[in-house]
């Protein structure tokens, strides 16, 4: 079992391996929200934890919605449980979202735990502090920072995960491979839930994100690194509707941030970003045209905005975080769609 330790702004312990549960130590009153995709290993949690108040939801995108947050909340509310209550969530990033929100507003503030049960939840979205949910306009216009009072993942539960998801939650890992320049992060083809490899392989990129986000826990500064690959990403994502998995969205976002990178004269990185779509074989994009994606990346209805700061990888582990003139932006977008044709990641 891995170990690892937040110690800023709020500290907390993160595991990763077999046997998390009997690590856990509670008191007072909890209740549960859990993605119905991993039911059998909810009720486990339930069971061995002693947790009455249970809740079961749709995961993906379509749980961070307004909708389903005030559902939530009601349903705290309704068994009229107080403020000393911790909230156990289990589930995958969009579930660790949408609890970590509900726990940081419901009656100003109650504890939470995180319980990923996919790879992106483990080395991304449960760790931080970062809650929060959609809007129609765009990801993550809502949110807070609510900082668990620990994280357990379980691997046992990355087993049950189709082939696809389990891979694209290593992109962030891969992306924090970039960020801190630790090449063992980019050796991701081996990797599979039954590799001896995969729990340190976590806890490895687990810790890239701890040591930033202790820097930086209100993303001031430092922690915008972290941001590598989702600006494109998420406008990807928004535009598609979804349709395009996150992980598959910052693969691309990624090989287009090495674009950009080249383009102000760092180190070529694009063979790393399509080493990393190789591995994922996501579904080939469509072609989209720039302006296509403006609504979602920031702009005044002609052009991109000025204000828009894009992380730039100029070398493995040297990150700048700036504003691009808009025709660089164009001229990366352009290089990046014909890499994308020349290596059959863009649909004809």
């Amino acid at each position: 079992m891995q170990r690892l330790s937040v110690r800023s702004p709020v500290p907390y312990p993160i595991l990763i391996g077999e046997g998390v549960l009997a690590e856990v130590e509670l008191e007072g009153p909890r209740a549960l929200l859990y993605d119905r995709q991993v039911e059998a290993f909810a009720l486990e949690v339930a069971k061995v934890l002693g947790v009455e108040h249970r809740l079961g939801l749709e995961g993906g995108e379509g749980a961070k919605t307004l909708g389903v947050y005030g559902q939530a909340l009601s349903f705290l509310a309704e068994r009229g449980l107080p403020r000393n209550t911790t909230l156990l969530v289990v589930g995958g990033g969009t579930l660790t979202d949408l609890g970590g929100f509900v726990a940081a507003t419901y009656l100003r503030g109650i504890r939470y735990l995180a319980f990923p049960t996919t790879t992106l939840a483990v080395v991304d979205a449960s760790v931080g502090g970062k809650t929060g949910l959609n809007l129609p306009e765009g990801k993550n216009l809502v949110g807070a920072f609510h900082f668990p009072q620990g994280v357990y993942a379980e691997l046992r539960a990355l087993r049950t995960l189709p082939p696809s998801t389990f891979k694209e939650g290593l992109v962030e890992a891969f992306k924090h491979g970039i960020i801190a320049g630790d090449e063992a992060l980019l050796e991701v083809e081996d990797l599979a839930p039954e590799n001896p490899r995969l729990e340190a392989y976590l806890a490895r990129a687990v810790a890239v994100k701890v040591a930033i986000t202790e820097k930086d826990p209100l993303e001031k500064g430092e922690r915008r690194l972290l941001n590598l690959g989702h600006t494109l990403g998420h406008a990807l994502e928004a535009h598609t509707r979804h349709a395009l998995p996150h992980g598959a969205a910052v693969a691309y976002g990624l090989l287009f941030a090495a674009h950009l990178g080249r383009s102000l004269g760092g180190e070529d990185l694009t063979p790393l970003g399509l080493r990393l779509l190789r591995w994922l074989s996501p579904p080939p994009l469509p072609p989209i045209p720039l302006e296509a994606l403006l609504p979602y990346l920031g702009r005044d209805k002609k052009k991109l905005s000025e204000s828009l700061h894009w992380v730039v990888p100029l070398a493995l582990g040297k990150l700048g975080v700036r504003p691009i003139p808009e025709t660089v932006v164009r001229e990366a977008y352009a290089a990046w769609q014909e890499t994308l044709t020349a290596h059959g990641f863009l649909k004809p």
